[in-house]
């Protein structure tokens, strides 16, 4: 364990901080792309009958394409499976999951027979995830058909993609009924990192911490849940924690030297969702972000000459 954890500090604080200038071909070879920005139930939510859900146009659940010279890398596996190969144009080299909750593996389902019946696709994820995808099915029979290969990780693990790019495995604190979490910091070798960390409970418990990350990272996609303890009203939120925007911000908003920090994984009750809202507003004139489909964040190589 210590090995891994003095693999994943070399890796995350000896990463750079520059401003690159890339020819178009430089920005094609390496980026991530996001596939979808909503929390698991996606939107319109089931079960919502509120004018969030109604009246507004559809969002696929949060996930991401990590896209090489070769081919890309999906992360999570979400209901929205399809829509999001699509986009891509081709099936993906390979899966990471996160954890077990409904909206980051049941997209796992569409490899089997019924549908894309696929062979061999490697699925990397942590000790849990792997017991739960063995042990219950049909995810099970993915694996028996040989349609999934189960690549365990461990949390400061370093899984090379090939193509420059790496994948640096962090644990984090969340809800863990079926399998641990997990965040990536996805790496281009000798070049830029984004972090994406869709669920946390708090980040108080997070190590490194969410300021030295910020610090070395040069993209952040963070956990953007709810913006408002208010959003629920009747719920405990207290049995689903995360982290509000508004604290997030807070958190980060001094920390000197802090790469670019997108929110993602809204709740369909998040105003958020709606770019022209007075929530999405201030979250952009406290200089943050919001993910949307479709965002193209390129990892530019270190060799372009800084201005």
């Amino acid at each position: 364990m210590m090995r891994y954890l003095f693999l994943f500090f070399l890796g995350a604080c000896a990463l750079p901080k520059l401003e690159y200038h890339a020819t178009p071909t430089d920005l094609e070879i390496s980026e991530v792309v996001v596939l979808g920005t909503a929390q698991d139930g996606g939107r319109p939510h089931p079960n919502c009958w509120n004018a969030c859900c109604k009246d507004s146009a559809k969002e696929p659940v949060a996930s991401l394409g990590i896209r090489g010279q070769t081919g890309w890398w999906l992360v999570d596996a979400t209901p929205d499976f399809s829509e999001q190969v699509a986009r891509m144009g081709e099936m993906p080299k390979g899966i990471f999951l996160t954890h077990a909750h409904i909206g980051h593996y049941l997209g796992l389902a569409w490899l089997g027979r019924e549908a894309a019946s696929s062979g061999s696709m490697p699925v990397w994820c942590g000790p849990r995830m792997a017991e739960f995808l063995r042990g219950n099915g049909p995810w099970s029979q993915l694996v028996e058909l040989g349609q999934i290969e189960v690549r365990v990780f461990q949390s400061g693990d370093v899984i090379s993609l090939g193509d420059g790019l790496e994948v640096i495995v962090l644990k984090v604190p969340h809800r863990d009924e079926f399998s641990d979490t997990f965040a990536f910091l996805v790496r281009r070798i000798e070049g830029q990192s984004l972090l994406y960390v869709p669920d946390i409970d708090s980040w108080g418990d997070l190590t490194p911490s969410i300021e030295t990350l910020a610090q070395s990272c040069d993209h952040l996609l963070l956990d953007g849940t709810f913006f408002s303890a208010d959003e629920l009203p009747g719920r405990d939120l207290s049995e689903i924690p995360h982290p509000l925007v508004t604290s997030t911000m807070n958190l980060l908003d001094t920390v000197p030297g802090r790469g670019e920090v997108r929110f993602i994984h809204f709740n369909h009750s998040n105003p958020l969702l709606q770019p022209a809202s007075d929530a999405a507003e201030a979250v952009r004139h406290r200089g943050f972000g919001l993910a949307q489909t479709g965002d193209r964040i390129h990892l530019m190589p270190e060799e372009l000459q800084r201005k």
